[in-house]
C-alpha cells in the first residue's frame, strides 16, 4: 500500500525572480513574472535563431515532445493527448470546431465567465440554433450546486473553467463531469487561471478537452499554451491544417509528397510554428520548475497565504471574499461593501503594490515569489485608502 505524501509549504522563491524588494506582486492572476532560469533559457533560444544554419530540421521536435511529456505529467495524461497552442482561445477553438451540437440542444457557462470561453459557444450555439444557457452568479458562491441545477436533457456542451477568473469561485468538476455523463454532455475547460497552482487529474475528472495559457499560472511565456484532447476525440478534423502536423512531416525532403494522415494523438491540433525555438525552452524551463515545487505543495502554500489575507482584510476592513471552502487556494477576490474604489488600484500601485479589479472583486493572487512584507504593504496601503 502507497502512503500519500501530505503537501508541504514551501519556502519563499524570491530569489530565483528579478523581483526588487520595493515591489509587492500579488497579480498573478494577470501574469506572471518569468523566473530567472526560465529568462535564461528564453534568451539562449533567441539567440539560436541568429544562426540558423546550426538549427536542424530535428530540432523542430525535439523541444516540442519534450515540453508535450512534461505538461502532460502536470495532468496525469500522456503526452500523446497534448496539443500545443498559441493561447487557450485557440485550444477552444478546436474543442468548439470538433464538438458536435444540434438544433434544440444548449450548451452552458458562467454568468461573467473570460470571454474566451464564452465567444466560441455564442457562435456555435448560433450557428446550430441552439441555446447559449449561462448560469446565474449565486448568491451563496456554490457554483457547483448552481451548474448542476442547469444540467439537463438538452444540455451538449458544459464549457468552464476550474475557478472562476474575478474572484477564484471553485467548481466541483467531478461532480459536474458525472452530471455531464447522465446527460451526455462534453466537458470542456479553460484552467487558465488555476493550472499549475490547483491540481488538476484528467484520469478523474476526464474532461473531454482542457484548454489553458500558459503565461499565468504555468509561469511561462507569453503566447503559449497547452489543449489537452480526450482520446475519444482525437481522430477529429483539426481546423488548421499545417504541414508539421501531418505523417512523416520530420522528412523535410519528403514535404512535397502529400499526406492525409496525421501525426499521431493530439499532435494533429497543435499549431502552425509550433516549435517557437524562443518560446519552448523557456516553457520547458518553467514546467521543470513547477513541477519541481510540485502543485500540491504550491496550493498548500498560497491557500495559507490568501487564507490569512481574507482573514485579516475582513476584521481589519470588513472586506468579504467567498469561503474558503468554495474558492480556489491560490487565488482570492476581495470583496467591498459599495464596490471597489475607482482610485483604490491607481494607489495601490503608486506604492508598488500590484492587485486587479475583475468585475466586483480585486483580485489578489500572490505566488511562492511573494513574502510577508509584501503582504504587510498590502495592508499599509488599504489602512491609508480605507481609512
Amino acid at each position: 500500500m502507497t502512503t500519500q505524501i501530505p503537501p508541504r509549504l514551501l519556502a519563499s522563491q524570491r530569489a530565483l525572480f528579478d523581483i526588487p524588494d520595493d515591489i509587492a506582486y500579488l497579480n498573478c492572476a494577470y501574469m506572471s513574472p518569468l523566473a530567472k532560469p526560465v529568462v535564461t533559457a528564453g534568451e539562449a533560444g533567441v539567440a539560436r535563431k541568429a544562426r540558423p544554419w546550426l538549427v536542424t530540421p530535428q530540432d523542430f521536435f525535439t523541444d516540442t515532445e519534450i515540453v508535450r511529456g512534461l505538461f502532460a505529467r502536470l495532468v496525469n495524461a500522456s503526452a500523446e493527448d497534448i496539443a500545443l497552442v498559441p493561447a487557450a482561445s485557440y485550444g477552444l477553438a478546436v474543442a468548439a470546431h470538433a464538438l458536435p451540437l444540434k438544433a434544440g440542444q444548449s450548451v452552458l457557462t458562467l454568468a461573467e465567465q473570460f470571454p474566451s470561453n464564452v465567444y466560441p459557444w455564442m457562435e456555435k450555439a448560433r450557428a446550430a440554433n441552439a441555446a447559449h444557457v449561462q448560469v446565474p452568479r449565486p448568491a451563496d458562491d456554490d457554483w457547483t450546486s448552481a451548474v448542476l441545477a442547469r444540467i439537463d436533457a438538452t444540455t451538449a456542451i458544459v464549457a468552464l473553467p476550474h475557478c472562476h477568473w474575478t474572484d477564484g469561485g471553485l467548481l466541483d468538476l467531478i461532480a459536474i463531469r458525472r452530471a455531464c455523463a447522465k446527460v451526455g454532455a462534453a466537458l470542456v475547460i479553460d484552467a487558465t487561471q488555476s493550472l499549475g497552482a490547483l491540481p488538476f487529474d484528467v484520469q478523474s475528472i476526464d474532461p473531454d478537452f482542457l484548454a489553458v495559457g500558459g503565461y499565468k499560472w504555468l509561469m511561462g511565456p507569453y503566447s503559449l499554451g497547452y489543449l489537452y484532447v480526450a482520446p475519444r476525440w482525437q481522430q477529429a478534423m483539426p481546423f488548421e491544417q499545417n504541414w508539421i502536423a501531418r505523417k512523416d512531416s520530420e522528412n523535410f525532403a519528403g514535404l512535397v509528397d502529400y499526406k492525409s494522415d496525421y501525426q499521431p494523438g493530439a499532435r494533429r491540433f497543435d499549431v502552425g510554428e509550433r516549435s517557437n525555438f524562443a518560446l519552448m525552452p523557456a516553457a520547458m524551463a518553467a514546467l521543470e520548475m513547477l513541477l519541481g515545487w510540485g502543485v500540491e505543495n504550491i496550493q498548500a502554500t498560497l491557500a495559507a497565504r490568501t487564507a490569512a489575507i481574507a482573514t485579516r482584510a475582513q476584521a481589519e476592513f470588513g472586506l468579504g471574499s467567498a469561503p474558503a471552502a468554495k474558492r480556489a487556494g491560490h487565488f482570492l477576490g476581495l470583496r467591498f461593501k459599495d464596490g471597489v474604489p475607482a482610485d483604490l488600484p491607481a494607489k495601490l500601485a503608486a506604492e508598488n503594490v500590484f492587485v486587479s479589479v475583475r468585475g466586483q472583486s480585486m483580485r489578489v493572487t500572490p505566488h511562492v515569489y511573494n513574502t510577508d512584507q509584501d503582504v504587510e504593504r498590502l495592508f499599509g496601503v488599504l489602512k491609508t485608502a480605507l481609512g
